[in-house]
């Protein structure tokens, strides 16, 4: 539970920081728009590495995952690896399509699916009251209460380790700002509803924690993994309780596979009217249905290769960390970033202002998440089988790789062809403008 709260406590501070960004430059792109106002040299080196981190590492693998093990929850079914990657990889594929054909009805069906979410984590809140009031077959539902601090870790490893998959519950507060452009009076919307959706959504999670606690020990939620949810239906209601909320709770994944898809597409288009992706003008495209129909497609490529990549039994806890380590670089540079607008430039109209202090509880939290996955866990093993360093360097490498592609792209190719870059503005013909960058001879 201290970890929930700690966890809501960094979600806030991060939500304020990106609200006054928001507020103050309200386009579409999130991070990119921000790194870019903040570090405008060297030229295009923030927006490139940003481009691989979101483009690389952007996928929505994790809840595919969720959603298969409820499905196969909720059927009383057991399968094998690679029918479980078949599940999740029709659902990226069907998402992804229901996102380019029909965009409309596929934002009428994500809003739709939230508020089953809604009503799911209601409805496990309001159980949990009945089984901590003695309503239900639960023996002992105070038992888990019991001296709560017992078994508690001093590991900064574990600490950083379950602080990514809290944070990963709440990493919607940020979506909004990748599609600003398509919000009504985006910076009164972000005033109201990001604090307000952030503090209900903090709200129901640790009260569903509390519920789960209630009706199973630590032990026996820890062993569940992904599907704690059947556990504590099972405990409470028997098998028949079990199935109906894997039915829902799978419901919920499905939306929020669509959500995160819908806003991660948007990112990867806006990233290619930038110019700093190989053949922009493709991914650019909204061709044929007004949807970011190539950006999406660039969202499911790295989606079905983790998919099918990671052994199936890891592969949510390492999806996690993965995403979770290079976000926290991304993330650490966007508050100093802040913190040098508001030095540079403070002439700038900002509609909110965060407090300073919460941005620097906010820098310290994502500092401690850079350093900590590297401490050694106890026994030397983390939470997945394979090495416990592994997850953050592959996003260290990742981020690398964007400064050698805008090293080799920008300084190294121009001055072996002599040329330099030039941006040029070409339209598409569904009316996207795109930038592209010409090779104009002479240094």
């Amino acid at each position: 539970m201290m970890l929930w709260l700690l966890g809501l406590a960094i979600a806030f501070a991060g939500r304020f920081i990106w609200l006054e960004l928001g507020c103050m430059i309200p386009r579409s792109g999130g991070e990119k728009v921000y790194l870019e106002a903040a570090y405008k040299r060297p030229k295009l080196l923030a927006t490139t590495v940003f481009a691989f981190q979101i483009v690389l590492l952007g996928f929505t693998a994790s809840g595919c995952i969720v959603f298969t093990q409820y499905v196969y929850a909720a059927a009383g079914k057991t399968a094998d690896e690679w029918e479980k990657r078949g599940v999740a990889i029709l659902v990226i594929t069907f998402i992804c399509s229901l996102h380019a054909f029909v965009p409309n009805f596929g934002v009428r069906f994500m809003n739709g699916i939230g508020v089953i979410k809604v009503v799911v984590l209601f409805f496990i809140v309001v159980t949990g009251w009945a089984v901590l009031g003695g309503g239900t077959k639960v023996e002992d539902p105070h038992a888990s209460f019991r001296n709560s601090f017992a078994g508690t870790s001093s590991s900064g490893y574990e600490w950083s380790n379950s602080l990514f998959k809290v944070l990963n519950s709440f990493a919607g507060y940020t979506n909004a700002a990748y599609v600003l452009n398509e919000v009504k009076n985006p910076v009164r919307t972000l005033k109201i509803a990001g604090p307000l959706g952030l503090g209900i959504c903090g709200v129901f999670y640790l009260l569903a924690n509390v519920a789960y606690f209630a009706a199973a020990t630590p032990e026996e939620v820890a062993k569940s993994g992904v599907t704690v949810a059947s556990l504590f239906m099972e405990k409470v209601f028997g098998s028949s309780g079990q199935k109906a909320i894997s039915v829902l709770i799978a419901t919920s994944a499905f939306g929020n596979v669509m959500t995160v898809t819908f806003a991660q597409a948007r990112v990867n288009q806006e990233l290619a009217k930038e110019g700093v992706l190989p053949f922009p003008k493709f991914w650019a495209s909204s061709w044929p249905f007004g949807s970011p129909s190539s950006g999406l497609f660039l969202h499911w490529i790295p989606s079905f290769i983790v998919i099918v990549a990671v052994p199936f039994g890891d592969a949510y806890n390492f999806i996690l960390d993965l995403e979770g380590y290079p976000g926290s670089v991304i993330n650490f540079f966007v508050v100093c970033g802040f913190f040098w607008l508001r030095y540079k430039e403070p002439q700038l109209l900002r509609p909110f202002r965060c407090w300073p202090p919460i941005a620097a509880f906010y820098l310290c939290a994502q500092g401690f998440l850079m350093i900590a996955p590297f401490l050694r866990p106890p026994g030397g093993k983390g939470d997945t089988s394979l090495p416990y360093w592994l997850s953050s360097v592959v996003g260290i490498v990742v981020l690398v790789a964007g400064g050698i592609w805008w090293l080799v792209w920008v300084k190294i190719m121009p001055a072996i062809g002599e040329y330099r870059l030039r941006p040029e503005h070409e339209k598409l013909q569904d009316g996207t403008s795109v930038i592209v960058y010409k090779k104009v001879k002479g240094i």
